[in-house]
């Protein structure tokens, strides 16, 4: 059961195509982390999928709905922060939030003030509730915006760039409700620049460059792909170098006290034993994983914005 689908997702405007036939599968429950540079069709692909821009082809779903034919009943049980947050100035952040609740037609007034609490408790601005929004803070802003998606119980959680402007206080608040979110049995998809958090919470990832998903699946099959490189600290380089070729690692290079190379199918628990066995002294081992940064930069090319 997939919670998000496209097909052959496809927008041009003009003579430029901006998404270029992106299938997108976002399984039912799971966090996806969705990455790209800027400019690569992020969100104008999530404008899509939510039926804000009409495709120039292709099809697309949400929660097994048809967005064509059944928007009506998809939508109410997702909610979206998407571009930035737009409120009122002169409204407090609570009675924002009340204005946004009684213009949904399914929302019952008499649980109005119940659960706008709660959705402001939720990401930490109950004791702000009564401020004007043009006095709230750029995080602010970012916690009313995903405050006004948890108004009503939500299968799906489309969230763009979502702890933009946060401090790093703020962005481990947005962590840990994308996390209780997920535990409560919602699906969650997540526009990211910050890798680091991407990489703690999401379950499956998808790459976007260019207009086109270059990658997409679990957080682990994407970092599978890349191979494990192996390092081995010691005074003896040329004879560490010689027993890792003939082990059958890949690419050994020989440094000054390091060697390392590519580790492929290689147990390393094979290899310190027979360093060990051929009198070889190792001061330090080590085997490294490529990162999401390096899978990122491998998919396309471009640098990120991993500090935030």
């Amino acid at each position: 059961m997939l919670a998000v689908e496209s097909r052959g997702l496809t927008k041009r405007f003009g003579s430029q195509t901006v998404v270029n036939g992106v299938d997108l599968r976002v399984p039912t429950g799971s966090v996806y982390g969705f990455l790209g540079p800027n400019g690569s069709g992020k969100t104008t692909t999530i404008r899509m999928l939510l039926g804000l821009v009409q495709p120039t082809s292709g099809s697309r779903s949400l929660l097994g709905y048809p967005v064509r034919t059944g928007a009506g009943d998809a939508l109410p049980r997702v909610g979206a922060l998407v571009e930035g947050p737009a409120f009122h100035p002169y409204l407090s952040g609570r009675a924002n939030l009340a204005r946004l609740d009684a213009a949904d037609r399914r929302s019952d007034p008499r649980s109005a003030s119940r659960r706008i609490d709660a959705a402001l408790d939720r990401v930490g601005l109950l004791a702000a509730a009564a401020k004007r929004y043009r006095a709230y803070s750029l995080g602010m802003r970012q916690r009313l915006a995903i405050a006004g998606a948890l108004l009503q119980p939500r299968d799906l959680l489309v969230l763009d760039e979502p702890t933009n402007g946060l401090d790093p206080q703020g962005t481990r608040e947005v962590r840990h409700l994308v996390e209780s979110l997920a535990s409560d049995g919602a699906t969650v998809l997540v526009s990211s620049h910050l890798l680091s958090e991407v990489e703690q919470i999401c379950t499956h990832l998808g790459v976007m460059s260019d207009g086109r998903l270059v990658a997409q699946g679990t957080a682990s099959e994407l970092r599978g792909g890349g191979v494990a490189t192996v390092r081995v600290t010691s005074s003896q380089p040329r004879e560490a170098a010689a027993v890792l070729s003939r082990l059958g690692v890949q690419e050994v290079v020989e440094g000054p006290t390091q060697v390392h190379g590519l580790l492929g199918s290689v147990q390393p628990e094979v290899i310190v034993a027979a360093l060990v066995h051929a009198g070889v002294g190792v001061a330090g081992f080590a085997v490294t994983t490529p990162s999401l940064e390096d899978l990122f930069v491998g998919l396309t090319g471009e640098g990120f914005d991993v500090s935030g």
